[in-house]
């Protein structure tokens, strides 16, 4: 009769990241961050800009300046440049991101992803949702459902970093992986919903010099002056396709190998990631911010945002629909599958997270841009809408996370802890011999400098006793 099996432990849902996880996800939030600084002050700039009576012409002025060579159809605005040129730097990187999570990271693994993939799929359903209901209800236009349904990472990282906020390293990582799938879907979402009319003869190129970019990414063809200007050509066929251009971006950002052969330390994917990310977080998406949030704000428009039934179901979307979505999402993976919680989070921590994910700045501008392509008016309270949705989201998300603040520290503090010195965290090494080993000796030596210490007061205290005789008092040599 042979023994029973011990049961598998149950999969821990947002626990501890490997350390080769954790090093690539800190170093991608480091760039993030000051990325989502630069976008923030480049959001405010954009608003103060147009809405002082003295700048509003010039803001204008410079936005709808034109120009490009028109004959390839490329005579375009600086703010149609911002959102469909430089933009494509954006959603490259976020290909790249893609590619490797699905090759290299948690969404490799299919038991690891369902979290993720689960709560950012519910997190899209659910604003949506709430955006079309809100709609219906109120007799309005349901063209703007997707609006609400993007993550903004870098400006949620950008909130964290003003707040002064620590997150531990697992609910960072989800809300990276979160942010990734977001992508994903709002590019689908892009391609699908918001292309008219094809240009079969543009698309035709476009798809043909994908085709050569792969080719010669297969051949290991090195040099950025061969893809440079072949990934220009390609964004451009692509617009003039109709397809929206930042297609382009993700596609050739899915084409570059993220993992690694023997003798490289770093795949190709995460070495051109290094080289551009910050030029996405620098420039790429502060220069569209800088042109697509410069809403006019007046006591009129910022009413209309709560009467209005298409700017109401933003709001609602980014702060009801986005935190529940995502919330509800993690809740049932855990609760249908064999994952549990991980010991050291709370579920109150994970409905901060999620609503932290309702910042949905810049693919939400994006997307407002093209669902009311024609309507000036309604896509600028759109784009005040999602302003407004994102900074109501980020002050519940900062109530929620300075509550918990005082526990996110202790356990970030926990995760940095390196008492041996060896540059790797104590907590990924609790099972290896050698660093116990490591350990006894430096409290070996910690405790024979106390010894010598206390021997050397101890002797300087008798020291001190010897040289008053008798003791003595030093008032007229009465007893002590």
């Amino acid at each position: 009769m042979t023994a029973p099996r011990p049961p598998h432990p149950a999969r821990k849902a947002l626990g501890r990241l490997s350390l080769p996880e954790r090093t690539y996800v800190a170093d991608a939030l480091r760039t993030e961050t000051v990325g989502g600084v630069l976008l923030l002050l480049a959001a405010v700039t954009a608003l103060i800009w147009a809405n002082v009576p003295a700048l509003r012409h010039s803001y204008e002025a410079v936005s709808h300046f034109s120009f490009g060579p028109g004959a390839l159809g490329l005579d375009l605005s600086v703010a149609h440049w911002a959102a469909d040129g430089v933009l494509a730097i954006f959603f490259f990187v976020a290909g790249i991101e893609l590619k490797r999570e699905l090759v290299a990271g948690d969404l490799r693994d299919p038991k690891a992803a369902v979290l993720p993939v689960v709560a950012a799929l519910c997190g899209m359903a659910v604003p949506a949702l709430v955006y079309t209901v809100t709609n219906l209800a109120g007799h309005g236009s349901t063209q703007g459902w997707a609006v609400p349904t993007a993550t903004d990472i870098a400006f949620a990282l950008a909130v964290l970093a003003v707040i002064g906020t620590s997150l531990p390293s697992a609910l960072r990582a989800f809300l990276l992986t979160l942010a990734v799938v977001d992508d994903l879907f709002a590019i689908l979402i892009i391609a699908v919903f918001f292309t008219d009319r094809l240009n079969f003869a543009a698309l035709g190129g476009a798809f043909l010099g994908l085709a050569v970019f792969w080719l010669l990414l297969r051949k290991g063809v090195r040099g950025w002056y061969v893809y440079l200007p072949l990934a220009v050509v390609n964004w451009a066929l692509m617009y003039n396709s109709g397809v929206h251009a930042t297609i382009a971006g993700v596609a050739m950002g899915l084409m570059l190998r993220c993992t690694t052969r023997e003798g490289e330390a770093h795949s190709p994917g995460e070495r051109v990631e290094h080289l551009v990310r910050p030029l996405s977080a620098g420039f790429a998406v502060p220069l569209f911010a800088l042109f697509s949030a410069g809403v006019v704000v007046s006591g009129r428009a910022l009413g209309d945002l709560f009467t209005r039934p298409e700017t109401l179901g933003v709001v609602l979307g980014l702060v009801l629909g986005k935190a529940l979505g995502i919330f509800g999402g993690t809740w049932l993976t855990v609760r249908f599958t064999r994952a549990s919680l991980s010991e050291d989070l709370a579920w109150p921590d994970v409905f901060a997270v999620s609503s932290l994910a309702g910042i949905g700045f810049t693919v939400s501008l994006l997307i407002g841009e093209l669902a009311y392509d024609g309507d000036a008016l309604l896509t600028d309270e759109t784009k005040a809408a999602v302003l407004t949705g994102s900074l109501i989201a980020a002050i519940c998300a900062t109530v929620l996370l300075k509550i918990r603040n005082a526990k996110y520290r202790r356990l970030c503090a926990a995760e940095d802890r390196d008492d041996d010195l060896d540059g790797v965290p104590d907590v990924y090494e609790e099972d290896d011999p050698a660093y116990h080993l490591r350990m006894a000796r430096i409290l070996e030596r910690r405790a024979a400098e106390h010894r010598r210490i206390a021997a050397e007061r101890t002797a300087a205290a008798d020291d001190g006793r010897a040289e008053v005789p008798g003791g003595a008092g030093d008032e007229g040599h009465r007893p002590a």
